[in-house]
């Protein structure tokens, strides 16, 4: 009788493990580009972007049983990698905290005005811009550049990326101001760089 039960719990974990796999196949694994895309943003390293992705998906899948069936799997994995990234920096060297005053420097009035007069538009209309927005993407502050990243790049609405973010969705508005102040004022260095007046 005890081996019998044994064999029917047995039965029962594999019916349930299987069943997981092919839910977790069904769910998760389509959103493997999109986490990919996402990783390489963070990392600027195809290499390191696959080393994030894989370790995101290794811990979605140890993790699978928490996942509400129905939710957003892709919130839930874009917000596992950003973990996976941001501990892969942990390890690898210290954290910079910039403080609300020195993003605040950053994002200067000055700055603003500079980027908003009439001629920006007519400026921008006649660069290529996609290099340097990446470089400029590349340089700008972790705090600003995931939610960048999230926002104007993956089409995250502000709640969503206030949620893979962990922050409330008032600070996200507030970086994405100030990562996008930060942006046009590298584009413009950029573009006087390239010979054009501003």
């Amino acid at each position: 009788m005890l081996t019998r039960a044994k064999a029917t719990v047995t039965d029962v974990m594999q019916t349930d493990k299987v069943a997981r796999d092919r839910s977790f196949e069904d769910e998760a694994l389509p959103w493997v580009d999109d986490v990919y895309r996402f990783a390489l943003s963070l990392t600027h390293d195809a290499v390191d972007a696959e080393d994030v992705v894989q370790d995101t998906f290794l811990r979605a899948y140890k993790s699978w049983h928490t996942y509400v069936p129905g939710s957003d799997c892709r919130r839930w994995l874009f917000t596992i990698c950003r973990n996976v990234f941001l501990r892969s920096l942990e390890r690898r060297s210290p954290t910079i905290d910039f403080g609300d005053a020195e993003g605040d420097a950053l994002a200067s009035r000055a700055m603003f005005r500079e980027a908003t007069r009439d001629s920006t538009d007519d400026l921008f209309s006649r660069l290529d811009l996609g290099p340097a927005i990446e470089r400029a993407l590349a340089r700008l502050p972790e705090p600003f550049q995931s939610t960048l990243v999230l926002v104007d790049v993956e089409d995250q609405p502000y709640e969503a990326a206030a949620t893979i973010l962990g922050i409330p969705v008032g600070t996200v508005r507030s970086r994405l101001f100030r990562g996008r102040r930060l942006m046009q004022e590298m584009l413009l260095t950029h573009a006087r760089d390239a010979g054009y007046a501003t």
